[in-house]
């Protein structure tokens, strides 16, 4: 591979690739004017084959910002089998929420997640009177198309949604290409590429614009949206398989749930064999933000396995558990001395791997905040580094390029750029 060098610029989120269009109906009122400053009450429904990277960073972004999110399913029970393989719990079920009032309701798209939203009545209710009310209501990719059309939300607004949806959107808005569109209370976006933007472009329609800037720094935002991703890389080596990559994702209570679905989503996408194993002492662990995720198994159970990659997400609490994890440890030591692959994001490469030793002679980098407790902090200002078989990557915001560079590692650049377009992470 290539050596590539990436000249980072952190500024603060540029919102400016939002489009907007002022509506001039009265009931579309300032946020001042419509929203007391206790805290806003969110809405995030989500359902078998939802997308989990729109799910899980919405809620995610939300919750930074203060928002009160209540992830309600709007299946028969509180687990929710979301695209990729990976299991969310919600808070509550859809029906629990019939009656009640909402600053925003934001509907994560994936097919065919999105279908089961649209035929939900209770949601379809809930959506219908948000409009008529004249609160904010949103959504991302299929469920623009599939959800909003029919229940004719979006009739006379500028809206967008995933490429291939574009023509079932037509007859109910105007449909355009933005990667965030706001028109009035209605906010839409394209895929999980754009979903972040989105999230940070919700923040700013309840809190307002400071806020959202508050939010955006920390998540180490690109302030390139929909250009190729770049690494930097460093003793360039190939990083083999026999069949199928096996990739290890460890996840506990604390992990930053952002940075562990996007690993886990792109990389089956990529068609890696992923498994995400807890080191808790039962499969659902609380993330973050707390949003709940289910493991595929326990780490016990996996530690007895062969891994062509062990990857680990960032977030405080996850980091140390992972730290304080022998069995972990144990694992990515051995990973080390048989010259395999393994990786960090966030937290981890500081909380983790420098610590045990993990990064001994090796560059790499880490959130921002902890970037000096790396021995070696020359190119911590560079959002993915690659040296030999080590991976390491910042925060949230760079969650998506370091799967991606974890993809063109494995299965080449080519791979890499056709999933990142087909996330609208690229453009198409």
């Amino acid at each position: 591979m290539a050596l590539r060098h990436f000249a980072p610029h952190y500024s603060l989120l540029r919102l400016s690739h939002i489009n907007r269009v002022t509506s001039p109906k009265k009931r579309f009122l300032s946020v001042s004017a419509t929203m007391a400053s206790s805290a806003r009450k969110v809405l995030v429904p989500i359902a078998n084959g939802t997308e989990p990277m729109e799910a899980v960073i919405t809620i995610d972004v939300l919750r930074r910002a203060g928002a009160d999110v209540t992830v309600a399913s709007v299946e028969k029970q509180l687990r929710v089998d979301a695209g990729h393989g990976v299991k969310i719990v919600a808070d509550s079920l859809v029906s629990g929420c019939a009656d009640g009032v909402f600053d925003l309701i934001t509907l994560p798209g994936g097919m065919p997640g999105a279908t089961h939203l649209r035929d939900c009545a209770v949601l379809e209710g809930l959506v219908k009177k948000q409009a008529a009310d004249g609160r904010l209501y949103a959504a991302v990719c299929a469920s623009p198309a599939v959800a909003f059309g029919p229940w004719g939300v979006l009739k006379g607004l500028k809206a967008t949604c995933y490429p291939s949806f574009m023509e079932q959107l037509a007859p109910c808005a105007t449909a355009v290409g933005s990667r965030v569109q706001v028109d009035g209370r209605a906010v839409t976006s394209r895929g999980p590429g754009t979903t972040m933007e989105f999230s940070v472009a919700l923040v700013e329609q309840l809190f307002g614009k400071e806020k959202a800037n508050e939010v955006s720094g920390p998540l180490v935002m690109r302030s390139n949206h929909g250009e190729e991703h770049t690494i930097r890389e460093l003793n360039p080596v190939e990083w083999t398989f026999d069949d199928c990559p096996k990739i290890l994702v460890p996840i506990a209570n604390g992990t930053e749930e952002m940075e562990a679905v996007m690993i886990i989503d792109i990389l089956r996408r990529a068609k890696a064999n992923v498994v995400v194993a807890s080191v808790e002492d039962k499969l659902e662990i609380l993330a973050s933000r707390q949003v709940k995720l289910v493991a595929d198994v326990l780490l016990d159970e996996a530690a007895n396995l062969p891994f062509d990659l062990i990857v680990l997400p960032g977030g405080l609490g996850g980091a140390q558990a992972f730290t304080n994890s022998e069995k972990l440890v144990n694992l990515l030591k051995k990973q080390q001395e048989s010259n395999r692959p393994y990786g960090a994001i966030c937290a981890s490469p500081a909380l983790v791997l420098e610590p045990h030793g993990l990064l001994k002679g090796k560059k790499a980098t880490a959130f921002p905040a902890l970037c000096n407790k790396l021995s070696d902090p020359s190119e911590v200002e560079n959002r993915v580094v690659v040296d030999g078989n080590l991976i390491t990557s910042r925060g949230p915001g760079t969650a998506m390029e370091f799967a991606l560079a974890i993809v063109e590692k494995l299965f080449g650049r080519k791979q890499a750029l056709e999933l990142a377009k087909t996330m609208l992470f690229v453009h198409p």
